[in-house]
């Protein structure tokens, strides 16, 4: 993919000595500052799909070097695998085709053909009150990934007797739920839903969960960047669909 320039086109594009502005300049999320391909200035690394030539340079962290085969003579090339392997980009990273990565610690992901799939780490589990845990509460815990259920008492500063009567009052709460809804995906990462009262308060709520529909197709070959999709895919816009809405 990378054609070598010979020694005197190298030398006409590098000057020396080297004039390079005082600031360097802000990349954007996930591509880092390198040196041109002169080795003088500090120049943003080039993505997967952005165009590039001899000095503005690919992010070989990616494996990604610039590949001229479909451009046109005197056209700046692409960046590309060096292997021409699938790969996706989350997040502002490129990963492999093939490769299992966590873009945070409640989710594991397989980047596959182009696309990903993820799973929960973290037990999406709903606990029912019970009379050694009437309030049951789900709670972030310092130093550990995924929330864990904790047991509290409301009425524990109450007198004794006001105790008593909340507790005669308390009325059991049947368990009742819809079965799961098919994922809205048709392939990759997507979410089924279901109506169900099995909450604290013992009301009908939407609830939401993860749900996978099996590897997505193929993605063709990288195009110029005017004409390629957006691929980065934040994670934090997946989990914000996970949020569980009451029922009106």
């Amino acid at each position: 993919m990378d054609s070598a320039l010979p020694p005197q086109v190298c030398a006409q594009l590098c000057r020396r000595p080297c004039y390079c502005p005082w600031v360097p300049p802000r990349c954007p999320r996930g591509s880092p500052l390198v040196l041109d391909g002169c080795g003088c200035c500090k120049v943003c690394a080039r993505r997967l799909g952005e165009p590039c030539d001899f000095l503005h340079v690919c992010d070989q962290s990616q494996g990604l070097v610039c590949d001229y085969s479909s451009a046109s003579a005197g056209t700046a090339g692409i960046c590309n695998f060096e292997d021409d392997e699938e790969g996706c980009e989350v997040n502002g990273r490129v990963y492999r085709d093939g490769e299992v990565f966590q873009p945070s610690c409640k989710i594991q992901c397989h980047c596959l053909d182009g696309g990903f799939n993820c799973i929960p780490l973290c037990q999406e589990d709903v606990r029912l009150p019970t009379p050694d845990c009437p309030y049951p509460r789900r709670v972030e815990i310092p130093g550990k990934c995924c929330p864990e259920w904790i047991c509290e008492t409301q009425d524990q500063h109450l007198p004794r007797d006001a105790r008593a009567v909340s507790a005669a009052l308390r009325l059991p709460c049947p368990e009742w739920g819809t079965a799961w809804s098919a994922c809205s995906a048709t392939c990759g990462l997507g979410f089924a839903t279901r109506v169900s009262n099995q909450n604290r308060r013992c009301r009908l709520e939407t609830q939401r969960r993860l749900c996978t529909a099996g590897p997505c197709p193929a993605r063709p070959a990288a195009l110029p960047a005017s004409q390629k999709p957006e691929r980065s895919i934040l994670m934090q816009d997946v989990w914000a669909e996970l949020a569980v809405a009451p029922v009106l």
